[in-house]
């Protein structure tokens, strides 16, 4: 599989020969999905808490008498039918999220969406991208050389003067090759390789 070698103004200068293995698998959108969902439910929190009937403040008296007033039969106003009352099933800081996905088919996944990444022509490699001081500014006008925006850039090793320079910048996150994740693959526009992490990317999904 080659790869488009980009220079400094965004221009394609070579070609890269990289695994079919990892660059050249065909698109299975179904694995795709079912790794982004399990990404995310593992990164979840469970940190929600809400209270059952017998853990909201009320009081035990009975709203209204059980016949005569054309009102369905109530007891406490803590019933989960009225407002203000508990839950059937409430949350607990104690839920479990996580969703369990094989290392074979979260290789398979990942192969997947950068092969697609490569096909839709939104994956670039260039030799490196390092910057003399951490400058936003400086990142911002590299960037525009090369000609985008929203771009998730993945190094071999992360250069500090570049994650600084990158923090103010909304739409731009800088990862090393063993931090490149499902969600910001798919979520960035652009995705700037570095020749280096290229061989890392191979070793770890190959």
């Amino acid at each position: 599989m080659e790869l488009k070698l980009i220079n400094d103004q965004g221009q394609a200068s070579a070609s890269l020969q990289a695994s079919d293995t990892v660059f050249g698998r065909e698109y299975n959108e179904a694995l795709v999905h079912q790794l982004v969902v399990a990404y995310q439910a593992n990164a979840r929190s469970a940190n929600s808490a809400q209270k059952d009937r017998g853990e909201v403040k009320h009081t035990t008296k009975k709203p209204f008498r059980q016949k005569g007033t054309g009102n369905a039969r109530a007891g406490m106003s803590s019933s989960p039918l009225w407002r203000g009352g508990g839950r059937i099933f409430p949350n607990r800081p104690d839920q479990n999220y996580t969703q369990k996905l094989n290392r074979k088919m979260y290789r398979a996944g990942m192969a997947s969406i950068l092969s697609q990444l490569v096909r839709e022509d939104r994956l670039s490699v260039v030799e490196s991208l390092s910057l003399e001081a951490p400058k936003t500014k400086l990142l911002a006008q590299k960037l525009k050389g090369f000609g985008v925006e929203s771009v998730l850039v993945i190094t071999d090793e992360l250069d500090e003067n570049l994650f600084l320079s990158s923090r103010n910048l909304p739409n731009v996150l800088v990862l090393e090759a063993h931090e490149a994740d499902p969600v910001s693959l798919v979520r960035f526009q652009r995705v700037l390789v570095t020749r280096a992490a290229i061989a890392k990317i191979e070793e770890m999904w190959q």
